[in-house]
């Protein structure tokens, strides 16, 4: 799509193209939650050139899945998410090398010790990727904790569970209990530490850069919606 309009406003939280209010692609109000995402939002909208690069307007689109895709059923949404506690990433080691299980270790226990303290729950660590059942307890809490986040945090939440594999992570990120980089690195981490050990070719990096411009994108997204 070419760029169609000169000026972008904000009035009431929704987003203005020459005065005319936004609307999501299923048709509905594109109405931000707070000022400062409505600002950032439409900020995107300034900074398009000749043509929209959906890309480049991550916010937007967190926007628009949370009001298109969320909404019309959080709890479903919800669901999708929670189901990643079963398998948190964290939560399986390598059997080896033991170099890579002890970097593991280091990063990943201090992110299982958050949570068993946060959700107060067990976590059952093991190593292999044979499964191994958490107990029924631990997904009940950490399920009601994602339920509890709104659709714009859900939308914002989604890429980081479905790319990083973890609920954990993503709900520190969700309560600023960690940095979005220090989010992508534990969840790669067998990655990095592979092109850390064997390098790496061009096109793996920069698969991996998009993938932390996500992580990124979905932890300004949340900071912007805990704003006043």
């Amino acid at each position: 799509m070419k760029r169609f309009w000169k000026d972008v406003t904000v009035a009431d939280s929704a987003i203005l193209l020459d005065g005319r209010a936004m609307k999501t692609p299923a048709r509905a109000p594109l109405i931000l939650p707070t000022a400062a995402l409505a600002e950032a939002v439409a900020d995107e909208w300034r900074a398009v050139g000749d043509k929209v690069d959906p890309r480049a307007m991550p916010l937007t689109g967190f926007a628009n899945a949370a009001i298109d895709k969320v909404a019309p059923d959080v709890a479903s949404f919800a669901a999708g998410l929670a189901a990643y506690g079963e398998t948190d990433l964290l939560c399986y080691r390598a059997e080896n090398p033991p170099e890579l299980a002890a970097r593991q270790a280091e990063i990943w226990d201090p992110l299982l010790d958050w949570a068993r303290t946060r959700y107060d729950i067990a976590v059952v660590v093991t190593a292999g990727i044979v499964h191994r059942a958490q107990p029924p307890e631990t997904l009940v809490r950490l399920s009601a904790a994602i339920a509890a986040r709104s659709p714009f945090e859900l939308a914002a939440l989604s890429p980081v569970v479905s790319i990083g594999g973890s609920l954990v992570v993503a709900l520190m990120l969700a309560e600023a209990a960690i940095a979005p980089d220090a989010a992508f690195d534990a969840t790669h981490l067998d990655e990095l530490w592979q092109a850390e050990l064997w390098g790496e070719e061009w096109m793996a990096a920069d698969a991996r850069a998009l993938r932390r411009a996500d992580f990124v994108s979905s932890g300004r997204m949340l900071e912007l919606l805990r704003a006043a």
